[in-house]
């Protein structure tokens, strides 16, 4: 992959080949090449579509984590359904930045990181953002953190003559057994499982809990549109919005995975020509249903975890703390489904949470080794030392985390200064995206124009939510 920000046109891509996705990229070649025989037609029928759907899936599992398990849910036990709003807000209007960026990785067969590296300003090897964004990941480490303490406090309660502690290092464990050396294909159909699974599970308790009114009410239920800034819970409110939905990391990461399922290499090198126009046109369709999907996905997921806290936390009066997690959190399926589903919860929180582990740290990795190649530390056409900094990243982003908790112990706190982070470095990203828009995508592969409006819009409130915060903030220091 040419590592040079200006030369659109020469860069590569990547996808594992066509059709024959599942192959390993050890024995397919490079997937961050591009290969004239991986040309392939776009599917035209939606049964065709929804079959080479597959990276909203991986980000749909890195989304329904600690973001919805355990910071939506603490929001709505803090405000009850006064902050709606801004998980409504925060699935909706993000995955329109998602979408540029990974029409740009279409259209030019760059990586994430590659192509934000390309907006202007102070760089050092790279540039700026991929700084800001390095740093943001070191802070995203405490929510795995906190997810292997979640995992770990949940098999406690299970298996209680094992300690936390060991548990947390047996998950630590059989994460690097499946991730070293793992491909595409692998992560995909793990993805998939896990969200099915505590996704039903989830939207059954809340369809149960519209059914409760000693917990819910329809005219507190549309109260939550009113767009009061929660008081109380301002800090979680923000840390919400940066994770939940498309956060900042999977916004940084979708584009990985779209080059690693195939779409850009499907495309094929552009060449300024109508076929290559229609091959690509073709294949960001693909990309616009697979966003679309996962995006129902994760918003309906991420809604009823939040009616969950807001009615039955709010209304028993709990919020999840360090100590008292999981047990409180239970509360959302046996007092919905009842006592027997304490059960189904343990599973599906052990799911969950250890599912997010598995893929932000495999797209976390993957990325941590391109910042590598952008920096020159290795050839843009070696995939071995690719491989091999993606490994190394690999150990770094999983023991990190696992010392993390073990030496803070408690995951709330750690989801909530995570987001945080990332919600600090949406703006950035937002930015980012209206440069490629207007800058370097070609004229002929560009969103429409209502689409281009949209993205504005999209950036506009994501700055202005910030700059409110900020301001909140820095009047608290000088009061």
């Amino acid at each position: 992959m040419n590592s040079d920000p200006q030369s659109v046109n020469q860069i590569k891509t990547s996808a594992l080949p066509s059709p024959a996705a599942t192959r390993e990229p050890s024995k397919a070649g490079d997937p961050y090449q591009l290969r004239p025989e991986d040309v392939a037609e776009p599917p035209q029928t939606l049964p065709g579509i929804l079959r080479r759907i597959g990276p909203g899936m991986i980000l749909a599992a890195s989304i329904i984590g600690s973001g919805e398990l355990i910071a939506t849910t603490r929001l709505g036990a803090q405000e009850g359904f006064t902050a709606l709003w801004v998980i409504i807000l925060s699935c909706l209007i993000k995955p329109v930045i998602q979408a540029v960026l990974g029409r740009y990785t279409i259209a030019s067969g760059e990586t994430g990181l590659g192509s934000l590296n390309q907006v202007p300003g102070p760089r050092f090897k790279v540039n700026w953002i991929l700084w800001g964004w390095a740093a943001m990941v070191l802070f995203t480490l405490l929510q795995v953190g906190a997810m292997f303490g979640g995992v770990a406090q949940v098999m406690n309660l299970l298996v209680p003559q094992i300690s936390v502690t060991i548990w947390v290092l047996l998950f630590l464990g059989l994460t690097l057994a499946l991730l070293l050396g793992g491909a595409y294909a692998r992560i995909e159909k793990l993805a998939m499982v896990k969200v099915g699974l505590f996704t039903l599970l989830t939207l059954l308790a809340a369809i149960v809990l519209i059914r409760m009114p000693q917990y819910f009410s329809w005219k507190e239920f549309v109260s939550g549109f009113q767009f009061r800034m929660p008081q109380e819970g301002l800090h979680t409110a923000i840390a919400v919005f940066g994770i939940t939905g498309v956060g900042a990391s999977e916004l940084f990461m979708y584009p990985y995975w779209c080059v690693e399922k195939g779409y850009a290499r499907f495309a094929g090198r552009r060449d300024g020509t109508p076929e290559w126009r229609r091959r690509a046109t073709g294949w960001i369709r693909v990309m616009h249903v697979d966003i679309i999907v996962s995006m129902i996905i994760y918003t309906v997921a991420t809604l009823a975890f939040y009616m969950l806290g807001a009615g039955i936390l709010n209304g028993m009066g709990k919020v999840p703390s360090a100590n008292d997690m999981i047990p409180v959190l239970s509360n959302i399926y046996t007092q919905t489904l009842g006592p027997w589903s304490l059960w189904l919860f343990y599973l599906g929180a052990i799911v969950t949470l250890y599912g997010t582990i598995f893929a932000s740290t495999a797209a976390n990795s993957r990325a941590y080794a391109d910042v590598c190649r952008l920096m020159g530390f290795f050839a843009p056409d070696d995939y071995q030392r690719r491989v091999a900094f993606r490994n190394r990243f690999v150990l770094f982003l999983t023991i990190v985390p696992a010392i993390m908790f073990l030496s803070i112990g408690s995951p709330v706190k750690m989801v909530v200064v995570g987001g945080l982070a990332q919600a600090m470095m949406l703006p950035v990203i937002a930015v980012g995206a209206l440069y490629l828009r207007h800058k370097r995508l070609p004229k002929d592969i560009a969103p429409s124009t209502w689409a281009t409006a949209f993205l504005w819009f999209a950036a506009a409130v994501i700055i202005c939510l910030m700059a409110t915060y900020l301001a909140g903030e820095l009047g608290k220091l000088f009061a």
